[in-house]
């Protein structure tokens, strides 16, 4: 079973974290079901940017994103060649390290 091995985040993990996640699960679903509360405000529906994260080892073994996806993550605050929306990508059969960004667009939208 892969795993996913989350870095430190200054609030949703401070310690990081390293899960075991069944190949087909979502990074953002995963991350939900340990305790990780990345913000999703589309519930998931690829209809925004809030759960953007980087994907830092392990890409190349994920499917690649949808146009849809890539349209969003167009609009995404800090985005990279790494860059992916946790409800769209999902584990493959390699391990993940992943990133969650400091700022959502809503925080940088909003003056945090």
């Amino acid at each position: 079973m892969p795993q996913i091995i989350f870095l430190p985040h200054e609030e949703l993990c401070p310690e990081g974290l390293v899960i075991d996640a069944e190949s087909g699960t979502t990074i953002c679903d995963a991350a939900l079901k340990q305790g990780i509360e990345i913000e999703h405000a589309c519930e998931k529906s690829c209809a925004c940017t809030t759960c953007h994260v980087h994907v830092r080892e392990g890409f190349d073994s994920m499917a690649e994103a949808t146009d849809l996806e890539e349209d969003y993550l167009d609009k995404a605050w800090g985005v990279d060649p790494d860059s992916r929306l946790s409800c769209q990508a999902r584990v493959a059969d390699e391990d993940l390290v992943i990133e969650i960004p400091k700022y959502t667009i809503n925080m940088v939208s909003e003056n945090h």
